[in-house]
């Protein structure tokens, strides 16, 4: 390790901050075990790594842990001389995990300098049942320097139990495993052997309740086992099948390692040793943990841009469809057209084009002076089919939103969470008819502004502002690249064409195309702000549900590059 254990810790502090940093919201393949690697930092930093470099010199601490039935706490109470942990005669045992210390040691364990996540409480065995706790038991018959942790079984069938024993074990600076002749080669704790092996943690193992006709067999094969896992250093402590002694292994049965636990204890060099071994290790193992980490989160990044893309897109394309049904011609169709043959006909507009546009207009005069006719009926069918023509791309963008969410990694738990996404807000409706009427209001402030000094014409009076305004709206929902495919297109088309001459009669051909032009890129605008605040919804989603960014991960790398540089 470093020569300067300062930075050292300012470089582990930083990594285990950034490591929490690091969000896994969303529901991708693989994020489970990503979610469980996280936590088994986070934990192994808090409860080892991090309290053994601010007290290189507290006592060692050997993590009893090992299958169900092992004898685990039988070997506790046995290397200890008395019972101080209850041995579990129903599985699963639920009972607070017990640590064993030299009463002079007691000031490393009774505040949260390790195990910070677990309460500390006294009492007798029988008393104490709290799984999140971890009874402290002082006993004079354990040397000062090392203390037992009596650890739940790493194969229960209660999850809570696994992944406490799982964490406790991680906090080791010397893991005791107890095994059987019977069950040894189990797949559980080799799993967790394996791991440890990887991680540079110091192991020892124990092979209790061994028939001592089959001591030999069962030692060399165990043997062979921890070599090739990387083990073949680690210690093995057999304990034969015998009768127990007041529920405790027979002094001489136990005699080799309770002999090698007090000379641990005793001889300050060889515990440095054990513990600066599993401190390296656990150390070394950081940079491949933060780097798997960190892919994950950015998995997670990748996946958040992808469901941006989705409502952006569904949007985008409604906002384009708005733009092209203003400009096809579609809306002069229906209702609009039928209000427009109730003014011009359908057989004159051609011929009055041909021959100019003064008998038509003086056809039109007291249509839009309100004298015979009223302006209203045209215009409330403009507004009409343009909102209906807003209101449903609306619509069918937020379906296609939300229907981009389920088919992406991670969507459909949005979905499921917030139903209300498929559809627009409620007051969608409204938001739209209030949308076209600011926008017919600001048709008629253009008309008038427009005009100008031209208000006092012939002309401009033949028509009034409301009419003029509703011509310009007729020449805005025309196409501009306009092609016939029927009767009622071709009928359409001839309506804009007669629109947009009545009103360059009064304003002439430049200053009709720029008011088309500056309307029509008024509504869609006003249509884009409206769309972006149905967006937005899914926008404000992501941002509560979904705390993700690179940030973070480039941080969690960089922290761990600085623990690697200073290991």
């Amino acid at each position: 390790m470093t020569n300067d254990p300062t930075v050292l810790l300012a470089a582990v502090e930083r990594l285990r901050a950034s490591a929490g940093g690091v969000g896994l919201p969303l529901d991708l393949e693989g994020v489970d075990q990503a979610r469980t690697a996280r936590r088994e930092l986070e934990q192994q930093l808090d409860d080892y790594v991090l309290p053994r470099l601010r007290s290189l010199d507290a006592p060692l601490l050997a993590v009893v842990g090992g299958s169900t039935g092992a004898g685990k706490s039988t070997l506790v109470n046995s290397v200890v001389g008395e019972e101080v942990s209850r041995a579990g005669v129903l599985r699963p045992t639920t009972r607070a995990s017990v640590l064993v210390h030299h009463p002079d040691d007691a000031r490393w364990f009774t505040d949260t300098r390790v195990l910070p996540g677990l309460a500390r409480v006294a009492g007798d065995a029988a008393e104490v049942e709290d799984p999140g706790a971890v009874r402290l038991v002082a006993s004079a018959a354990l040397p000062a320097g090392l203390a037992l942790l009596d650890a739940p079984d790493i194969d229960s069938v209660v999850q809570a139990n696994r992944q406490l024993s799982k964490q406790l074990l991680s906090a080791a600076d010397l893991w005791l495993f107890v095994t059987t002749a019977a069950r040894y080669a189990d797949a559980v704790p080799w799993d967790l052997l394996r791991e440890a092996s990887e991680r540079g943690t110091s192991v020892a193992i124990v092979l209790n309740r061994v028939p001592p006709e089959a001591m030999e067999q069962v030692r060399v094969h165990l043997a062979t086992m921890l070599r090739e896992q990387g083990l073949g250093q680690s210690p093995i402590f057999t304990v034969p099948d015998v009768d127990l002694e007041d529920g405790l292994i027979p002094g001489r049965s136990s005699e080799r390692l309770r002999g090698w636990l007090h000379s641990l204890a005793s001889d300050s060099r060889a515990r440095s040793v054990v513990i600066r071994r599993t401190l390296a290790g656990t150390l070394g193992s950081l940079d491949a943990r933060a780097a798997a980490l960190a892919a994950a989160g950015r998995g997670q990044v990748e996946a958040l841009e992808v469901l941006h893309e989705g409502p952006e897109q569904a949007y985008r394309d409604a906002l384009e469809s708005v733009g092209d049904g203003v400009q096809d011609g579609s809306l002069l169709r229906g209702e609009v057209l039928a209000r427009w043959h109730e003014l011009v006909g359908t057989g004159e507009f051609f011929r009055s084009i041909e021959a100019g546009v003064g008998r038509v207009r003086d056809r039109l005069t007291s249509f839009f002076t309100g004298k015979e006719l009223s302006s209203e009926p045209l215009g409330e069918a403009l507004q009409t089919g343009a909102a209906a023509l807003i209101t449903s791309h609306g619509q069918v963008a937020a379906s296609t939103a939300a229907r981009a969410w389920k088919q992406a990694p991670g969507g459909r738990r949005l979905v499921e969470e917030h139903p209300r996404l498929s559809k627009a807000t409620p007051d969608f409706t409204e938001k739209v008819e209030r949308l076209i009427r600011d926008w017919q209001r600001d048709i008629l402030e253009m008309v008038q502004e427009e005009a100008g000094s031209r208000r006092a014409t012939a002309r401009y009076l033949a028509f009034g502002v409301n009419g003029l305004g509703v011509l310009l709206m007729v020449v805005v929902f025309s196409a501009t690249a306009f092609i016939p495919t029927g009767a009622e297109v071709a009928v359409g088309a001839g309506s804009a064409v007669l629109a947009q001459r009545l009103l360059e009669a009064v304003f002439g051909d430049e200053a009709v195309r720029k008011m088309a032009a500056r309307a029509r890129e008024d509504l869609i605008a006003k249509v884009q702000a409206l769309y972006g605040e149905e967006q937005a919804r899914f926008e404000q989603v992501l941002a509560e549900a979904v705390p993700v960014s690179d940030g973070p991960l480039r941080e969690l790398e960089s922290a761990a590059a600085d623990v690697e540089e200073a290991r």
